[in-house]
């Protein structure tokens, strides 16, 4: 679980490709503080697994489910990346909750400055507009950030200058393609809403949950 919270850019040192993966590694330092073998490093908004470990660099196995649903196959060395532990238990919660699974990329259509802001309009699918909402939460390659405009075929964000020049938002151009990741809960309120009723037996025959019911779903 991440927070959208960016610890530091990191650069690509390597893509190396296989028949229909690959394996990343990154030059580093913040993100490499007390990591382990096993841990998980969002990378653009990817969780990915450290599977070699180095004083300055680490590298991570990319599936072929990855690189097709994310931008990490477009990446090559010099790439800069936002990077950012798994959260830590005991640790501030800035962003929103970020599972580093991404739900589609989408492409930089707008960038305009307004005073000390910088407003990106991003091109999205109508599957990841669905599930966007004004002042709601989306994290872009691995970014928390908060829709400032909506419509049926794009969303907008307004940048503070922290946040830009922190992330890699500073380098992006128009046309550039990002990774998003809508809010996790909304998801699943969608699934728990279009799911099929349960059988009139599990219930009460007034309607109401049952201790039996409950139980039989998990609770």
């Amino acid at each position: 679980m991440f927070t959208g919270i960016v610890e530091e850019i990191g650069t690509v040192r390597a893509l190396r490709r296989g028949a229909h993966s690959a394996v990343l590694s990154i030059d580093a330092r913040t993100v490499l503080e007390r990591t382990r073998l096993g841990d998980s490093i969002a990378v653009n908004g990817v969780c990915l697994t450290v599977t070699s470990l180095g004083a300055t660099q680490f590298s991570a196995d990319v599936m072929h489910e990855t690189l097709r649903r994310s931008n990490l196959g477009a990446l090559h060395a010099g790439s800069p990346v936002n990077l950012e532990r798994a959260m830590a238990a005991d640790g501030r919660f800035g962003g929103h909750l970020v599972s580093g699974h991404i739900d589609a990329v989408g492409t930089i259509r707008r960038i305009q400055r307004d005073d000390n802001a910088v407003w990106y309009t991003i091109g999205a699918d109508a599957t990841a507009l669905r599930h966007i909402i004004m002042k709601g939460s989306i994290a872009i390659d691995g970014i928390s950030l908060t829709v400032a405009r909506l419509t049926d075929a794009d969303f907008a964000v307004s940048i503070i200058p922290h946040t830009r020049a922190e992330t890699t938002l500073s380098l992006k151009r128009v046309g550039d393609e990002v990774n998003l990741e809508t809010d996790m809960v909304g998801k699943y309120v969608e699934r728990f809403l279009g799911a099929p009723l349960p059988p009139p037996s599990a219930t009460a025959e007034s309607g109401g949950i049952t201790q039996a019911f409950l139980t039989a779903h998990g609770f």
